[in-house]
């Protein structure tokens, strides 16, 4: 039996895109109180499926597929850049396919407006129309208003124009920053993108029997089931160390792990490889928001996952990724082992000019990743890291990274790492990492 929190999911998932939703309205579609009906559209907003705007209200909009996560739709534009709608409420829930700035002569402007596309531009009234015919939503900026017809084709056309007080230079960064910022997100791999689904999931129903165990391992040689009661939630894990020396007709509720460690479907594949070396685990349920097997996810499934990425080229650049990219090409060797010299650059600093902590610790970490992964060839878990500022490093500086290997075993490594500037001892660290099987 579904709560009330899912049918409301499950009503606002169900209503027409670009459609418009109310507290009040939810609340007396489904017999539900208003406070029932708030949270429950919040959750909707954060699962990515409405999205509110100030002074025109709460719509549905399309939920993005990971491949589409790079196009905004008009209403997260209203968003980004504080601005209001003058039109065309109807078609805040459709996306943009590029932006174009107005700032040439109108007949040029016009061969780059098509479909789909969202003309930024100032107080040209016959540019907006022009725009509008065209299929393309319109952004004012500067604050200005547009004519009354034109807002009349806007909403007859279901095409949104938009105002904002920002200017053309600002806006256009500011939502070329969301694009990149998606692109990023884009490349992040989450659980959901490499679990076994719920259709090729085996698992235990919490009234089975240690038999019932022994006939699933005969025929997937497999021996960690999740446990899940009648309504799929999870309830335990039971593995081939919680059946030894029990007899066949043992519930396996007696016997399972109660409480396990689960994941949701949007867990960073990251977060999940942490979770099960730090627990010695090798399997995790996958959960929705109420606890419901939606699969499964191993240990070797992770592993491959990140080497793929390791060797993925980033379409929206992090500053971890331009940190690993320029360590890549400036690795030296001399009679002391292996050392990498890196430039700080203005983007890699703390508002002094100097460089920033996180970026000392991103390049200590990436630093003693490599030289652990040429001794023993596996991937590595900062344990602890113990860092020593001994002198500023001023903008524009070029350093030098020489890490130590002090002491490597079988699962666990300690490195010893300096930074020199025009060789001059500027900062030290100590790390003691967890090395992991590839």
């Amino acid at each position: 039996m579904a709560t009330k929190h899912e049918q409301i999911l499950h009503y606002i998932d169900t209503l027409p895109i670009g459609e418009k939703i109310s507290v009040r309205q939810i609340a007396k579609a489904l017999n539900v109180s208003e406070g029932t009906a708030y949270r429950a559209i919040k959750d909707a907003e954060n699962k990515g499926y409405v999205s509110t705007i100030e002074r025109v209200g709460t719509i549905r909009i399309e939920r993005k597929k990971k491949e589409n996560i790079e196009k905004l739709t008009f209403a997260e534009v209203v968003n980004i850049i504080d601005g209001q709608v003058l039109g065309g409420k109807s078609g805040l829930h459709k996306t943009l396919n590029k932006f174009v700035i107005g700032a040439m002569k109108l007949e040029a402007m016009m061969k780059y407006t098509d479909a789909g596309s969202l003309l930024i531009v100032g107080n040209r009234t016959n540019a907006h129309e022009l725009a509008l015919r065209a299929g393309a939503a319109v952004l004012i900026t500067g604050g200005f208003d547009t004519d009354e017809h034109v807002k009349k084709l806007a909403d007859e056309l279901e095409l949104p124009i938009l105002s904002t007080s920002f200017d053309t230079f600002t806006v256009a960064t500011m939502i070329n920053r969301a694009i990149y910022d998606q692109l990023i997100k884009k490349e992040i791999i989450l659980v959901e993108d490499i679990l076994t689904p719920l259709t090729e999931t085996i698992y235990l129903k919490i009234n089975e029997k240690v038999e019932n165990w022994y006939e699933k391992k005969r025929h997937t040689t497999h021996s960690r089931f999740p446990v899940v009661d009648a309504q799929m939630k999870v309830q335990g894990i039971v593995t081939a160390k919680d059946i030894i020396e029990q007899d066949s007709f043992v519930p396996i509720e007696k016997v399972m792990t109660k409480n396990p460690i689960t994941v949701s479907l949007k867990t960073s594949l990251t977060s999940a490889s942490h979770m099960m070396i730090w627990e010695g685990i090798e399997m995790i349920p996958v959960v929705d928001d109420y606890q419901r097997l939606q699969g499964i996810i191993s240990r070797q499934d992770i592993l491959k996952a990140l080497q793929m990425t390791q060797r993925q080229p980033q379409v929206g650049e992090t500053i971890d990724d331009i940190i690993t990219t320029r360590l890549d090409s400036t690795s030296v060797k001399n009679q002391d082992g292996e050392s990498y010299y890196f430039e700080v650059s203005p983007q890699m600093t703390n508002p002094l000019g100097t460089i920033s902590y996180g970026v000392f610790t991103t390049l200590l970490y990436e630093a003693t990743s490599r030289k652990l992964r040429q001794q023993k060839k596996e991937d590595i878990i900062i344990e602890n890291m113990t860092v020593y500022f001994i002198k500023p490093v001023q903008i524009e500086s070029t350093i030098e990274i020489i890490p130590k290997v002090l002491e490597v075993g079988r699962k666990f490594g300690k490195v010893d790492v300096e930074v020199y500037h025009e060789g001059i001892l500027v900062g030290k660290a100590l790390l003691t990492c967890q090395l992991i099987d590839r």
